[in-house]
């Protein structure tokens, strides 16, 4: 196979596969060459992804040694899309009848779904993950695509127990923003006891709701390795209850009364400086 042939292959295959580790032989096979030539190729493949800024090769050595990609957004990239999504974010058509603000247009873009999967993947490409935790609804398409960038299945826990997923594990816990006394389930057989956890949602107030989730998560002696977030509110007057967690915007203000919107840029840009 030509060199030029051999590079569409093998980064269509890293692209397709991130964070799959894939010992040379196999790259020898499929591409008809030896392992030196793989080896160049890999060179090149590695330079372009970092130049780029889409992530880089990672390389191990000897009987097991291998190569995976890992997607990693850089921090230009991640603050440029950031950025953009300020914006959209601050479109004062996006207030709702009590303060609220409209996001589903976003959350159903696969354009800006898979953008915001591959920042939160950047983030958090240096953490053991085994699988990404979130719960119904708004939060499943952000899951999915930041477990397409991590190659990690999606556990989802939900309101209530559905009958195809066999006996559950359920809490109660308390609503950061309502106050209310809400029930979260989550099948036993959806999760292995003592993974690795990142928990993904699309907004935060005071952080109930991610908390019942690591309460919940508890029960499976699962590990929180990380917590993102899409959207956090700014409000002085609910004390937060979670602290570390990753953040792409913050709403600092929702002024009904002059149609105003102020969005800022989330903890993304102090937490992962070196993205």
């Amino acid at each position: 196979m030509k060199r030029s042939n051999r590079l569409v292959v093998l980064t269509d295959f890293f692209l397709e596969n991130p964070r799959k580790h894939i010992q040379l032989p196999y790259f020898v096979t499929i591409c008809e060459t030896t392992k030196s030539s793989i080896s160049e190729d890999l060179d090149i493949i590695n330079e372009v992804f970092q130049n780029q800024g889409m992530g880089y090769l990672q390389r191990s050595t000897g009987a097991g040694g291998g190569v995976k990609y890992i997607p990693a957004f850089s921090r230009e990239n991640s603050m440029q899309f950031i950025e953009e999504l300020r914006k959209k974010l601050e479109d004062p058509a996006r207030i709702l009848p009590g303060g609220y603000l409209y996001m589903s247009d976003l959350l159903g873009d696969p354009r800006t779904v898979r953008e915001i999967g591959r920042v939160f993947a950047s983030a958090f490409s240096k953490v053991k993950i085994d699988v990404i935790v979130t719960v119904a609804t708004k939060g499943i398409p952000l899951a999915y695509a930041v477990a397409s960038f991590l190659n990690v299945p999606v556990v989802i826990a939900r309101r209530d127990p559905k009958v195809t997923e066999g006996s559950s594990v359920s809490i109660n816990y308390v609503s950061g923003s309502s106050r209310k006394i809400q029930t979260m389930v989550l099948p036993k057989r959806s999760l292995e006891e003592g993974a690795n956890v990142c928990i993904i949602d699309d907004f935060m107030k005071a952080g109930g709701t991610i908390t019942g989730m690591i309460n919940l998560l508890a029960e499976f002696d699962a590990r929180v390795q990380a917590i993102g977030v899409l959207a956090e509110a700014d409000d002085e007057e609910e004390e937060r209850v979670i602290n570390n967690y990753t953040s792409l915007v913050k709403i600092t203000n929702v002024d009904i009364r002059h149609n105003k919107i102020e969005i800022q840029s989330g903890n993304y840009v102090e937490n992962h400086t070196d993205s």
